[in-house]
């Protein structure tokens, strides 16, 4: 079990893919832990393992040495791609979840049709995910991460392939969801900015193999503006520590 109060926790986790040179270490001793109920950011150069790092805690792969603890038992864990079935439409797709769980699916509709709403899908229940924007995707995608009933979510870059003006649209509409649900979120970003305005702590990691070289706490008000002259001074101080061991 995580310690007290503290919802995700990474202790020394270390891993290596083979190669043809016999191995390829992108984590070496990672340690980082996340309060319950608070939003983490994973940052880092491209390619230095925070991708890896999700997968270990989700449990899709197995770390070399060091551990992992995640309140709950198990997290939801959303991919870069929004990983939606074509052949079903949004409330199908949301209803996932409680198929896969084995959960009553009365209750889990219901639960499902109150979410369309605040997740901006209302009157799209039933369109398939071809008829639906890109913003639209990741919003459903969010919302089935959300309705598999765990503590912790696993989000690895949710917003990465959006263009600018949706990307800046999404980060208002997630900031306002979590604080309605509060779930413990770990976070992957190559957006500096989306991390300062988003998170509680922003951990950097070093280029591969990735350790942790920084955690920097973001203690700002919520809702937060980009313009805030207290966004651009936190965005220096972790872009400070990428600068540094890049």
């Amino acid at each position: 079990m995580a310690g007290e109060g503290v919802a995700v926790e990474f202790r020394g986790v270390s891993f290596s893919y083979p190669s043809r040179r016999g191995s390829l270490s992108v984590l070496a001793g990672v340690s980082l832990s996340v309060p319950a109920g608070r939003w983490a950011t994973v940052i880092g150069p491209s390619g230095c393992g925070k991708t890896t790092l999700l997968k270990v805690g989700a449990g899709l792969i197995s770390p070399d040495a060091g551990a992992v603890s995640i309140a709950g038992g198990s997290p939801a864990y959303m991919p870069q791609a929004d990983t939606l079935l074509p052949w079903r439409d949004a409330l199908a797709n949301a209803l996932l979840p409680a198929e896969v769980a084995g959960r009553s699916l009365g209750p889990a509709r219901a639960e499902a049709r109150a979410l369309f709403h605040e997740f901006g899908l209302a009157g799209f229940e039933r369109a398939y995910p071809h008829e639906l924007s890109g913003g639209m995707r990741q919003r459903l995608a969010l919302m089935r991460t959300l309705l598999s009933h765990r503590d912790v979510l696993l989000l690895d870059e949710p917003f990465g392939g959006l263009d600018a003006l949706t990307r800046a649209s999404l980060q208002e509409w997630i900031a306002t969801v979590w604080m309605s649900h509060r779930k413990t979120i770990l976070f992957v970003t190559h957006d500096v900015e989306e991390a300062v305005l988003l998170s509680d702590q922003v951990h950097v990691l070093s280029p591969r193999p990735a350790r942790v070289v920084a955690t920097c706490p973001i203690v700002l008000p919520r809702p937060r503006l980009r313009t805030d002259p207290r966004i651009a001074a936190a965005r220096g101080e972790v872009l400070g520590h990428l600068s540094f061991h890049a």
